[in-house]
């Protein structure tokens, strides 16, 4: 039975803590085509189920939309799924939202909190707790490993658990003073120069590609990877780079490059052109 949509439903604190222990698993279903965004919807479920009713037109819909691309610091993803779910309540209850304005609001914030979270979390909290945990370890306390987890995971755990509860009090507001201020569509263009920057520093840093082909003879024989990086290093990676982007771009499943990927690096090492 579908409930109007005049009666207007409002989410419980309830709610929100269940979406926080819901988030402990949003990492299990990680792939690379979409990478979190079964584990966001799963979180974002129950949420949807009640603002819109299970089978209604609306509840289907806020399910698709769910399943965008979506990608940040695990420990962060209750903040972004507590804006969400007041965004999902204000237009539960009313005709006139900007439904696209919610996929918006993710992707501006999918980069910057990454950054942080990754930076904070795994690059600092991280290697600090393993520090501590370690220094125990060698000295042969058996404390070593259990230090580590605690000084690890409270921290995070916290942070879900009040992100989820700060998200969803500040999500409407949020959302107006972004759309008064002009400020979503500055921050959506900011978060694109970072990530382009972030996408070219991969290309250099992460995709590796060494052509061996000899190019003249004697003492002044060198390689052609080495006449490219002379031109410009890492050449070969943009190369490769942009042939992936070009060939999802036409719809080839993520799966098949990677197999295919496997297949031209064995070829290409077998006969003497990568290395």
């Amino acid at each position: 039975m579908m409930t109007s949509r005049t009666e207007e439903r409002h989410l419980e604190k309830s709610d929100i803590q269940r979406m926080f222990r819901r988030s402990l698993k949003t990492g299990w279903a990680w792939h690379y085509e979409r990478q979190m965004h079964l584990g966001f919807e799963y979180m974002m479920a129950p949420i949807l189920k009640k603002l819109y009713g299970e089978g209604t037109d609306k509840y289907k819909e806020a399910l698709v939309r769910h399943l965008e691309f979506f990608n940040a610091t695990h420990c962060l993803i209750p903040f972004v799924g507590g804006i969400v779910a007041s965004m999902e309540e204000a237009n539960a209850n009313s005709e006139d939202f900007d439904v696209s304005s919610i996929s918006q609001v993710k992707t501006a914030l999918m980069g910057p909190l990454s950054g942080v979270g990754d930076s904070i979390i795994l690059g600092t909290l991280r290697v600090i707790a393993t520090g501590i945990g370690i220094s125990l370890a060698a000295s042969g306390s058996w404390l070593g490993a259990v230090v580590f987890l605690l000084l690890f995971n409270i921290p995070r755990f916290l942070i879900r658990y009040f992100g989820a509860i700060k998200g969803y009090s500040v999500g409407t507001a949020y959302l107006e003073k972004l759309q008064k201020s002009n400020m979503l569509d500055k921050l959506t263009y900011a978060t694109g120069i970072v990530g382009i920057m972030t996408v070219g520093g991969m290309m250099m840093t992460m995709v590796s590609a060494n052509c061996i082909i000899p190019i003249g003879s004697g003492e002044g024989m060198v390689t052609l990877q080495e006449t490219l990086n002379g031109i410009m290093p890492g050449m070969l990676g943009v190369l490769f780079t942009g042939l992936y982007y070009w060939l999802m771009k036409k719809n080839v499943n993520v799966i098949w490059l990677i197999l295919g990927t496997c297949i031209f690096g064995i070829v290409a090492a077998f006969f003497g052109i990568l290395g």
